[in-house]
């Protein structure tokens, strides 16, 4: 993310208070990370504010989002698996969108850790862990924009999409889609490293040259154009569509679920995409001075911060607008959680055949399966 990047940078700052204030300031130098100089004055810009903000707002949040996100991403997943069994390429790429945020939430404690203690694992967990968060974050945008063309497929070329959607090509791509990931994923991993920073260990980016701005660009485009221009092709070819098929009710259900999973990605994200490259460019924007900085430094934290959130979002959506899941989450809790928890309750002991027969009707094939998770 460029000198932007709070997200791997959760312990740094002179007193260890997180990980933002680091990429905030960070420019690859030796100077203290809370402080930048304004050219235009004879005095260091000092920056106690954003690290007394940082310092009261981001442990306690990180810490509840990661047991929201983990939990109910899980659940995502468990009920993928024991439940729809992976049936449709829809399925394959819900589960490695789960797959995506746990592997991104898996890095938190360490983040929190290091908020109070420093970096302690040295440099190869530093880049282990810097890997996991990105390729997390950058996996579960290419899996959005995948579930976006497969509800194109599904809807515009619903003839082709028998052929093409099938659980062996969801695979496939899938596959291909973690080793982009990687490949993105890269420039962070090299780059980053544990360096002494005052009295601790920062795990921190340290970019030479100009490669600070090529990956704030590089982010940019994969994590804000690229999806938006996804979703504006793929979107307009499917509302053409349905305005030919308007009594056509499961087709509008089945593009519900995932253009809401779209739509709340950009909500959570783009703000801070929009941030990162005013930070990144702030002599190009012309926001160098110390004020300006300051903003932009507490802009980065808020913003970060709401896009972090996104990982124990979609559970949420699932919930609200899948119909099937909630059926399935209701199935899963009876026939796995609430029978230990209660043995002698002989109505968690009823096999709900019903529901779970309605979830799939050999009627309409897969795309029925597809519409709400």
């Amino acid at each position: 993310m460029g000198d932007g990047d709070m997200s791997l940078q959760f312990g740094h700052n002179v007193l260890a208070t997180s990980h933002s204030l680091l990429t905030a300031n960070f420019k690859g130098n030796d100077e203290d990370p809370t402080t930048s100089y304004d050219y235009e004055g004879i005095s260091p810009c000092v920056k106690d504010e954003v690290k007394q903000l940082e310092a009261r707002l981001l442990p306690p949040l990180y810490s509840l989002v990661f047991i929201c996100g983990f939990v109910g991403n899980l659940l995502v997943v468990l009920i993928l698996i024991n439940c729809k069994k992976l049936k449709s390429m829809t399925d394959i790429y819900l589960f490695n969108l789960a797959i995506s945020d746990l592997l991104f939430l898996l890095t938190f404690p360490m983040w929190i850790h290091s908020a109070i203690h420093g970096w302690v694992l040295g440099n190869a967990m530093c880049k282990v862990f810097t890997g996991m968060y990105h390729v997390g974050y950058f996996g579960g945008i290419f899996f959005i924009i995948l579930l976006t063309i497969d509800r194109y497929l599904a809807i515009v070329h619903a003839v082709f999409a028998l052929k093409a959607r099938t659980v062996t090509f969801g695979m496939m791509t899938s596959g291909v889609t973690w080793v982009v990931a990687v490949f993105a994923s890269l420039p962070k991993i090299i780059f980053n490293k544990s360096q002494l920073e005052g009295s601790v260990y920062v795990c921190g980016p340290y970019f030479p040259g100009e490669w600070n701005n090529f990956y704030a660009i590089m982010r940019s485009i994969l994590g804000l154009v690229l999806p938006l221009l996804v979703m504006v092709i793929c979107y307009s070819g499917i509302l053409k569509t349905l305005f030919r098929c308007r009594n056509e009710r499961k087709k509008h259900k089945a593009v519900r679920l995932v253009f809401v999973i779209m739509i709340v990605y950009f909500l959570f994200w783009a703000p801070y995409t929009i941030v990162l490259l005013l930070h990144t460019f702030q002599a190009f924007f012309g926001v160098e001075n110390c004020n300006s900085s300051k903003k932009l430094d507490q802009a980065m934290q808020v913003t970060e911060t709401l896009g972090m959130t996104h990982c124990c979002v979609n559970p949420v959506i699932y919930a609200f607008v899948g119909e099937k899941f909630r059926r399935y989450l209701s199935v899963f809790f009876r026939k796995h959680i609430a029978k230990h928890l209660c043995k002698q309750c002989p109505v968690f002991y009823r096999e709900t055949a019903d529901g779970v027969s309605s979830a799939y009707t050999p009627s309409t094939g897969e795309q029925e399966v597809s519409v709400g998770l």
